[in-house]
C-alpha cells in the first residue's frame, strides 16, 4: 500500500494567552505546539480505540477523519471506522465553533484522545500532530511490537502567524501536477497554509490563458537550456524544454490544495522577467522584437512596454483569467529585477513619462518612477476586483500605492521598511530562506545550486521581527521560504532541497520564539527523516554532519 501526505495530513488565539504561560515541556512534534501539558502516567491504547466524530462538522472535517481511520486501518491490520455520532470513549473529534480557525486541542486521557477544533484545518492539523506520536507503523513501516499507547497530555496549539508560505518555482523547470500535489502534501503535514506558485518567467510561461492562447504555444517552450554544470552561461545543451498547464489542470490544484488547507497564490512576473510572453507576442515590448525564450539564468534587458496601451490591456486580461482560476485574496505580481534600460530609450515609454510628470530626484530616476505607475496601476485593477497584491521588494522603489503588501527577499530590509511605513510584509530574505542554495557548507558534496550556503540551523535562526518595531510587528503577515528551480530539474532533488529545511521553516511560522530550541528540534527531526523514508521522499541529512544525497549524479541527473 502507497502511503501519501495527502492521507495522512488530510488567527492567533486571544492575547489573554501571555507567553509567560507557555511551559517549557516538548513531545517529539514538528511544529513545535504552543502548549504541552504532562497530565498523568496513564496511556491510553490506540491499537483498541473506535473513532467518533461530531455530527455538527462539516464534509471537509469528515473527510479527514475518515482518512484516519483508514490509515490507523491499514497499520493495525483490522477495520477502523469513523462513526457519526460522540462516543464517550477512543478517539473523538469534537467541533467547538470557539476555537480560532487553525487552534486545535489535543486531550490524551487513559480511555479516550479527545480532538477539538472548529474547522477543517483545526482537524487536519490535530491528525498530522497525532500521527507524529504514533509509532513507525502507521506510516506503513513493518514493526515487530509497535508501541500504541500514548501517555496523558493536554495540547494547546494555534499559529503565530496566519500566512504561512512556501513557494516553488515552475518557469525554469517544470513539475507535473502529481509533483505539485505531493509539493502540497509536505506542506500540508508542516502546517504550512500558502502555495506560493510562480507560473511565469523568462524561461517559460506555465499557465494557459485562452485569451492569448500563443503564450503556451510559444511562450511555453525553450529552445535549450544552459549546461548547468558550467559557469558560462553561452554553454547550452540543444534540448527544446517546455510544458505548462491547462486550466483544467490549474483548478484540480487549487481544488487539491484546498482540501489541505492551502491557498495557492500565483504570481505572474510583471513587467520584468516577460521574454516568454514578449517571445509570444513581441508588440508588447519597446523594440517589437524579435524575442526568443530565453535559455539563460539571469535578468534580461527585455521587459513589458507600459508606454503602449496595448500592454495594460494584455495584462488585465491575463489577470482576467487568472482571477477566474485562483480563488486566493492575493495575486502576485513580481515587480522584481525590471531593467529600465530599453525604457530610457523607448519613445513610447518616454511620452508616457513625460504625461505622467515623473521626474528623476535624489532617491529614484523618472524609469523607476514609470513602473511605480505599472503596479499602482494593476493594484487597482485588482483591488477594483476584490483582490490585493503582493509584490517582491523592489516595489517600495519609488511611490508605493496604500495597499500593497511587499515580499522581502534581498534580506530583511524590505519588509523592515515596509512595516516601518504602514506596508503589510511577508519575511523571506534569501539568505536564510531560499532554498535553492546549497544545504551544507561542504558544496563539493552538494548537487550544484545557485548560490552559498542555508542550513537548516540558519533557517532555524530566523526571527522575523528583528528590527521591527513593536508598534509596526502587526504588518509582519508571516514567513516564506522560496525555492527557484534553474538547477533543479528532477523530483528528487527538489524534495532534497526543501526536506528537512521546511521542518525549520514551519517552526518559524507556527511557533512563537520561546518554543523554539534548536538541539530540541534537531533530535525531532530524527522522526521526521524516517516518516520521510517510509514515504519514499529524498531528504538531506546535513543536520547530522552527513552532506550529500547519495547518487546524485549532477544537477540534472536523477538520484539513482
Amino acid at each position: 500500500m502507497k502511503f501519501r501526505f495527502s492521507i495522512i495530513a488530510m488567527g492567533i488565539l486571544a492575547a489573554a494567552c501571555s507567553q509567560k504561560e507557555y511551559p517549557n515541556e516538548t513531545i517529539g512534534i514538528i511544529p513545535q505546539p504552543q502548549v504541552v501539558n504532562y497530565t498523568g502516567e496513564g496511556r491510553f491504547n490506540v491499537a483498541e480505540a473506535t473513532v467518533s466524530y461530531d455530527a455538527k462538522f462539516d464534509d471537509l472535517s469528515i473527510g479527514h477523519v475518515a482518512d484516519f481511520a483508514r490509515m490507523l486501518s491499514g497499520a493495525l491490520k483490522k477495520d477502523v471506522i469513523a462513526e457519526e455520532g460522540l462516543q464517550k470513549t477512543g478517539i473523538r473529534f469534537i467541533l467547538d465553533r470557539k476555537y480560532q480557525p487553525e487552534q486545535y486541542t489535543i486531550d490524551i486521557k487513559t480511555d479516550k484522545l479527545t480532538v477539538t477544533a472548529a474547522t477543517a484545518s483545526g482537524v487536519l492539523y490535530a491528525i498530522n500532530s497525532i500521527s507524529q506520536l504514533l509509532p513507525d507503523a502507521y506510516f506503513g513501516v513493518e514493526q515487530e511490537a509497535p508501541d500504541w499507547t500514548l501517555r496523558e497530555v493536554f495540547i494547546n496549539d494555534w499559529p503565530r502567524f496566519a500566512y504561512r508560505g512556501m513557494h516553488l518555482d515552475v518557469a525554469r523547470h517544470f513539475f507535473g501536477v502529481d509533483v505539485v500535489k505531493k509539493y502540497l502534501d509536505v506542506m500540508a503535514f508542516h502546517k504550512i497554509n500558502r502555495f506560493h506558485w510562480h507560473l511565469t518567467d523568462d524561461q517559460g510561461w506555465r499557465i494557459e490563458i485562452k485569451k492569448y492562447p500563443r503564450l503556451t504555444e510559444v511562450g511555453s517552450m525553450r529552445d535549450e537550456t544552459v549546461i548547468l554544470k558550467r559557469f558560462d552561461p553561452l554553454v547550452c545543451d540543444g534540448t527544446p524544454y517546455g510544458g505548462y498547464y491547462t486550466q483544467e489542470q490549474i483548478r484540480e490544484v487549487v481544488d487539491y490544495a484546498e482540501k489541505l488547507g492551502i491557498t495557492v497564490v500565483p504570481e505572474i512576473d510583471l513587467p520584468g522577467h516577460m521574454i516568454a510572453a514578449l517571445t509570444a507576442y513581441p508588440e508588447l515590448g519597446c523594440t517589437g522584437g524579435p524575442y526568443k525564450v530565453w535559455p539563460r539564468w539571469g535578468v534580461a534587458n527585455e521587459v513589458l512596454c507600459p508606454g503602449k496601451e496595448k500592454t495594460f490591456e494584455f495584462i488585465e486580461g491575463v489577470l482576467d483569467e487568472v482571477m477566474q482560476l485562483f480563488p486566493s485574496e492575493y495575486i502576485h505580481i513580481g515587480g522584481d529585477e525590471c531593467p529600465k534600460v530599453e525604457w530610457e530609450k523607448c519613445p513610447d515609454c518616454q511620452k508616457r513619462i513625460a504625461e505622467l510628470g515623473l521626474k528623476t530626484d535624489d532617491n529614484h530616476t523618472a524609469e523607476q518612477y514609470l513602473q511605480n505607475y505599472v503596479t499602482a496601476r494593476v493594484q487597482k485593477y485588482l483591488n477594483d476586483h476584490g483582490r490585493k497584491i503582493i509584490g517582491w521588494d523592489e516595489i517600495l522603489e519609488g511611490n508605493l500605492a496604500e495597499g500593497a503588501t511587499v515580499m522581502s527577499w534581498r534580506g530583511a530590509k524590505g519588509g523592515i521598511e515596509a512595516a516601518k511605513n504602514g506596508f503589510d510584509a511577508i519575511m523571506t530574505p534569501g539568505g536564510y530562506l531560499y532554498f535553492d542554495y546549497y544545504q551544507s557548507e561542504d558544496e563539493a558534496k552538494e548537487p550544484f545550486a545557485i548560490c552559498c550556503p542555508c542550513t537548516i540551523e540558519k533557517t532555524y535562526s530566523f526571527e522575523a521581527y528583528d528590527q521591527i518595531p513593536e508598534d509596526a510587528q502587526k504588518h509582519i503577515l508571516g514567513v516564506q521560504a522560496n525555492l527557484w528551480t534553474e538547477y533543479v530539474a528532477t523530483e528528487p532533488h527538489l524534495f532534497y532541497m526543501v526536506l528537512p529545511r521546511m521542518d525549520a521553516l514551519s517552526e518559524l511560522q507556527w511557533c512563537y520564539p520561546e518554543r523554539k530550541d534548536y538541539e530540541r528540534f534537531k533530535a525531532d527531526v530524527g522522526r521526521m527523516l524516517r516518516i520521510y523514508d517510509a514515504l519514499g521522499y529524498t531528504y538531506s541529512r546535513n543536520i547530522y554532519g552527513e552532506p550529500g544525497l547519495p547518487g546524485f549524479d549532477g544537477p540534472l541527473g536523477d538520484a539513482k
